[in-house]
């Protein structure tokens, strides 16, 4: 048995350990008081009813889709294969549930002490924060490690080959990827819903304030925030990493007789070295009571991607024994830091992008919204050559190790080292909606005008690093899909895929068509879900007049349990359109033509979801920007037109094109499992 196998588990064991030992000094942390204490628990009971709705849904999806997995293959002859590809199935499933459960419970407990602490402390709030998001960050990450190291564990116990065990464990991946989808799905369509619902009866219609709790809908907009940034995306990244682990090893097998078993299980000693490189970053985190928040972030973030860099060399002198393999690892570390920064120059209020959006809102609604999409069309320059590169720099990388099938070799390390910061990434992207809430509980509650100011001041950071989380796993996904694409050829043994043959051409239309649609049924499924807590919080206002008078308290409850059933109910067509197109087309025109879906499907893919997280992060900043008091704050024609421009880009930054990065992996893992029907 490999020693590199015992490390990843232990290590593994090791990080969750120490998540669960953070996870018990933020529940000592004081919980606060009064009316706040009272907020936070409907939050929490919102949350919580969401997900135990939206995991029956997904769980009943997950076994159906798994006894056709058996049977398909059975129906073949395989019912051996078939049996491992469902099995592993099933175990990704659940982990995958699991990883967006511990998102959302960390999330909704630290929320509340972050507001306690903003009463008396800029630095405090924020370090509860943070370390509220790394509990979910780091125990995703070690989950994600875990599994595919156990699975990898167990077929050694029963003698399979290590050659062999790569493709047995590719089911894992599949059903992790599949709950990801449906996760940020459902979650996406539930926040937006509830985002637009309170934001235009509440703002537009009766002109109260964000968080008032006049508004029927506030509760249900703030449990929105855990269910799709905590529960859906970590239930992406948790995916990504393992999608991205097994196609590595995959790829691996290929350079068996130079490397040995050191070459497949390789990603996951890197991956090990990560986790403990996100530790050591969210430890270094000590911000000031002047400290801007992204400043302090981005110091954790640094000493993340240096520690791994460092890691990197080391394990892969050790392992592989070639510089250029490494070369290639620092290519991956280095296109993620660029990642965040273009995100950041496209989303955050200070740069150009943001401001044009700010100016052209005071000429209207209509020019907020075209300099909006074009911010997001522009940026979508800046993510194409940035990825080409990478790719184009890793490949070239790995040929010149000298070893066939080097060049592959080397972009599956780029995706390892871009991916080796997932922890403190993902600990970032919770840190938003904790501290989103946090500004809710304060608001409802009546907090203090400086509590506010502080927490105003970390939901702005907040909004920022949700936005270059998406910005990171947009970009981590294009990598990994050139990844699992590269793994799928090995498997159906293609070395060419023709476009010029037809059924190659018509495959990657439809795979092209597969992201409009899906983006079209995903944007719509928030309109119609929004419909529905609209009429409620309208009809709360018109028979209670006491709502708005303050007399009476709104009937929260029911606007949650409302859009809850409106997203569940949206969720379904699109995620199983994900999931019957590509199926159909590789069924009936083959695993070329498969390819072809894969690789268009991926391209265009990833081009819309730039285009709608930085439309969507870009027209929300610029909203901010203008309530923090400039062109006329709150109230002016300006402000009007910026509520109306973040009203559109909601489903885009939060459902659709979060979900895509989903469905580009989605392509790479579904395709992988079901390799052996296509040919």
């Amino acid at each position: 048995m490999h020693i590199g196998i015992i490390f990843a588990i232990v290590a593994s064991l090791v990080s969750i350990g120490y998540a669960f030992n953070l996870a018990r000094k933020i529940g000592r942390e004081p919980a606060g008081q009064g009316k706040m204490i009272d907020i936070a628990k409907y939050i929490k009971e919102g949350a919580t009813a969401f997900l135990k709705r939206q995991y029956w849904t997904i769980g009943v999806i997950a076994v159906g889709l798994a006894l056709l997995l058996f049977g398909v293959y059975g129906f073949t002859g395989s019912w051996q294969h078939g049996f491992q590809v469902s099995i592993a199935f099933i175990f990704g499933a659940a982990c995958s549930l699991l990883s967006g459960f511990i998102g959302m419970w960390i999330a909704v407990r630290a929320n509340i002490r972050t507001a306690d602490a903003a009463q008396t402390s800029f630095s405090r709030a924020l370090t509860i924060a943070l370390r509220g998001g790394a509990v979910s960050g780091i125990t995703i990450v070690a989950m994600s490690l875990l599994g595919i190291s156990g699975l990898y564990l167990i077929y050694t116990f029963y003698n399979y080959q290590a050659t062999q065990i790569p493709s047995l464990i590719v089911g894992f991946g599949f059903g992790a990827s599949l709950v990801a989808l449906f996760a940020q799905l459902g979650g996406g369509i539930y926040t937006k819903a509830a985002d637009v619902g309170a934001d235009l009866v509440g703002k537009i219609e009766a002109g109260i304030p964000e968080d008032d709790p006049r508004n029927p809908a506030v509760i249900a907009d703030l449990v929105g925030d855990n269910v799709g940034d905590c529960a859906g995306r970590g239930a992406d990244l948790f995916e990504s990493t393992a999608a991205e682990n097994i196609g590595a090893m995959i790829l691996g097998v290929a350079l068996f007789p130079h490397f040995g078993i050191s070459g497949i299980i390789f990603p996951l000693v890197v991956r090990a070295f990560g986790l403990f490189s996100s530790i050591i970053g969210v430890l270094a985190v000590k911000p000031k009571e002047t400290d801007e928040p992204m400043k302090a972030l981005n110091r954790g973030y640094l000493v993340t991607s240096v520690l791994a860099a460092i890691f990197f060399y080391f394990v892969t002198m050790k392992m592989l024994g070639n510089i250029w393999f490494f070369y290639a690892g620092l290519v991956g570390i280095l296109t993620s830091v660029v990642f965040v920064y273009i995100t950041q120059y496209y989303t955050e209020a200070k740069h150009r992008p943001v401001k044009e959006i700010v100016k052209s809102s005071a000429t209207g609604h209509a020019t907020n919204i075209i300099a909006g999409f074009s911010v997001g069309l522009e940026s979508t320059a800046a993510t194409v050559v940035t990825i080409s590169l990478a790719l184009l720099a890793a490949y070239k990388l790995g040929s010149m190790s000298g070893f066939q099938g080097g060049g592959l070799f080397g972009t599956a390390v780029a995706t390892m080292g871009m991916l080796a910061s997932a922890a403190y990434v993902l600990a970032m992207d919770t840190f938003g909606p904790i501290t989103d809430n946090a500004g809710g509980i304060v608001e409802m509650s009546g907090g203090a005008e400086e509590t506010r100011k502080v927490t105003d001041k970390l939901d702005s950071a907040g909004n920022t690093t949700k936005a270059l989380t998406k910005g990171y796993a947009m970009g981590s996904a294009a990598l990994a899909a050139f990844l699992l694409f590269s793994a799928y050829l090995e498997e159906v043994q293609l070395k060419i895929v023709d476009l010029a043959k037809v059924e190659v051409f018509i495959g990657g239309f439809i795979g092209a068509m597969l992201v409009f649609l899906f983006s079209s049924f995903a944007i719509r499924a928030v309109g119609k879900a929004a419909s529905y807590i609209i009429n409620e919080v309208r009809r709360q206002f018109k028979d209670d007049r006491g709502i708005m008078a303050g007399t009476s308290k709104p009937d929260y409850s029911r606007c949650v349990d409302i859009t809850t059933k409106g997203a569940l109910k949206q969720m379904i067509l699109p995620g199983l359109l994900a999931v019957g197109i590509p199926v159909a087309t590789g069924l009936i025109l083959g695993a070329e033509a498969e390819a072809g879906l894969i690789m268009i499907g991926t391209i265009v893919g990833v081009l819309l979801a730039t285009l709608m997280n930085n439309a969507g992060g870009a027209w929300d900043n610029a909203k901010k920007f203008i309530e923090a008091g400039n062109f006329g704050g709150k109230g002016s024609a300006a402000h009007a037109a910026s509520v109306t421009g973040d009203t559109v880009g909601d489903p885009f930054k939060d459902t659709a094109g979060p979900s895509l990065h989903v469905l580009v992996k989605l392509l790479g893992t579904l395709t992988l499992a079901l390799a052996a029907l296509f040919m």
